[in-house]
């Protein structure tokens, strides 16, 4: 799997430049779309409603269909699943450029989510795999610092097409990149399954099910009012969805979202830290750019190179604390970040004012970006290194579901926040629910603070379960064991003879860390 130095094999590289370059795909294009709505609004002749359906209906298709896509990984092969969803995202691109009207862009949009659902577990399943724990946290770091040139460049690219080009071209460009995509990881990715041969049918629907009623309620919440019989119908039905769904997954035998996964204490910390640390990420993106159009009167063009400072520091900061993160151990770089991001956002609500200049805000944004891309290497590899190995693609779903949950809840109650202060009036009604809105984004992160400290702390080291007798651990070692690798891989050796590294039998990657003790579950590392 890698060299004793820890250098990347050139296996591992291929699959975290392609598990990068969906990434950067999709990131590139949520960012150029919210740049380029108001060009839009005027070609499609949309109301404001139907523009807020454009964002929507990706993230509605994208969150609730997570957990599908990543079960669908497990059970149909990742790399077939994988090069799927990049099938139905570069399609659904093709098709949001040609929209004739707005109707036809929402639903190209709605299958972009979809799309989006079946890619992205699954990108960072495929990095998890791939890469021993000690190497993980640098993988993740450089994933996300791949993706951040597309959030670098994204406010740019989509101010510049939404000036000088039609707005076709934001989704044009995800064809030469998806096509690429697809060639390549057909042909260098080896194809990998998870736990389950069985589908989970009814853990699928109901979590489905809840899922958008969450989400549902999230989104219609401020059009419809949070108090409206839609909103909290959709909200108790998708809670008592969910509920349903937990116990179904307690008593099947082969559940989708195993729940013991919630008994580490790291995947029970990790996962509603980073959904914190994503609901005062979006909460901050939804807003800066319209501060600076309507508050400091730039073009879509200077907004999005005023966003760059601030977006930059996913490129050059993630790769750095994912790979300190293997050092030192997740929990601090998830507090530190956290702190950063509340004392920039707090920053920014105390001095954002209609004679605000920029240079008074951008050392807030550097501090409040930084800290954002410290904590969410670190989160990821504290949620996919608490699991073993071959059960990483469930738990990236679920990491992944509850990151986008995140978002949606973060730009709903600070849109909320915002229209109870100010509105769009005039700059200064702006400006004041804009101070609002990041205050409450400043709330966010230090909730996440106050969670992240439950985190375990150090790095992560594989210890046997104290047996309860010598016939325990006879019995143990003799059990039986048998690669979950790809098809029907011949491997079934005693339990004390798991090999280390990869499968001699079918390639399949083993963590070393969790192989390495017959008697070694999920809880017994590091407490998590």
């Amino acid at each position: 799997m890698s060299t004793d130095g820890g250098r990347m094999t050139s296996e591992q590289a291929w699959v975290l430049g392609l598990a990068s370059l969906a990434s950067f795909m999709m990131a590139l294009d949520s960012l150029v779309v919210t740049t380029a709505l108001s060009t839009v609004r005027q070609d499609l002749s949309a109301s404001v409603e139907s523009l807020e359906w454009t964002v929507n209906a990706y993230n509605l298709t994208f969150a609730v269909l997570l957990l599908t896509g990543a079960a669908l990984g497990d059970r149909f092969g990742r790399r077939r699943t994988f090069v799927a969803g990049l099938a139905v995202f570069t399609v659904a691109s093709a098709a949001c450029a040609l929209s004739p009207d707005i109707g036809t862009l929402i639903v190209s949009r709605a299958l972009q989510g979809v799309g989006a659902a079946m890619v992205l577990p699954l990108s960072l399943t495929l990095i998890s795999a791939a890469f021993p724990p000690r190497q993980r946290g640098r993988a993740m770091g450089l994933y996300l610092g791949i993706t951040g040139l597309a959030t670098f460049s994204g406010p740019f690219i989509g101010g510049a097409v939404a000036e000088g080009l039609a707005w076709q071209w934001i989704f044009w460009l995800n064809l030469p990149v998806g096509l690429i995509a697809i060639m390549l990881t057909v042909r260098r990715v080896e194809e990998t399954v998870g736990p389950n041969i069985r589908f989970d049918q009814p853990g699928v629907v109901l979590v489905t099910l809840g899922a958008f009623g969450i989400v549902w309620a999230l989104v219609r919440a401020n059009a419809a009012g949070w108090s409206s019989a839609e909103v909290l119908g959709a909200l108790v039905l998708g809670v008592a969805l969910l509920a349903a769904f937990v116990l179904w997954e307690r008593r099947t035998k082969a559940p989708m979202l195993p729940m013991r996964f919630f008994r580490s204490r790291a995947f029970a910390t990790a996962n509603p830290a980073n959904f914190l640390v994503f609901a005062s990420l979006y909460g901050t993106l939804f807003f800066l750019a319209q501060y600076f159009q309507t508050v400091l009167g730039e073009g879509p063009l200077g907004a999005g190179l005023r966003l760059m400072p601030w977006t930059a520091t996913l490129m050059i900061c993630a790769p750095i604390a994912g790979r300190w993160a293997d050092r030192f151990g997740e929990r601090w770089f998830v507090v530190g970040g956290l702190s950063l991001q509340t004392v920039g956002a707090t920053w920014i609500a105390v001095v954002a004012d209609t004679d605000t200049g920029y240079p008074e805000l951008l050392p807030a944004l550097i501090i409040g970006g930084a800290g954002l891309t410290m904590a969410m290497p670190a989160a990821q590899k504290a949620v996919v290194g608490s699991v073993r190995p071959n059960e990483i693609g469930q738990a990236s779903g679920a990491f992944m579901m509850l990151r986008i949950l995140g978002g949606v809840f973060g730009v709903a109650v600070s849109v909320a926040v915002f229209a109870g202060v100010g509105g769009y009036g005039s700059a200064a009604e702006f400006s004041a629910g804009f101070s609002a809105a990041m205050g409450a984004v400043a709330v966010f992160a230090f909730a996440g603070i106050l969670v992240a400290l439950g985190m375990p702390g150090g790095r992560p080291t594989a210890v046997a379960a104290p047996p309860r007798s010598t016939s325990a651990v006879a019995r143990a070692a003799s059990a039986p064991w048998s690669c979950p690798g790809p098809g029907r891989c011949p491997l079934a050796v005693p339990q004390a003879e798991v090999p280390l590294g990869r499968c001699p039998g079918c390639a399949f990657p083993l963590d070393e860390a969790r192989t390495a003790s017959p008697l070694t579950d999920v809880g017994d590392i590091d407490g998590r």
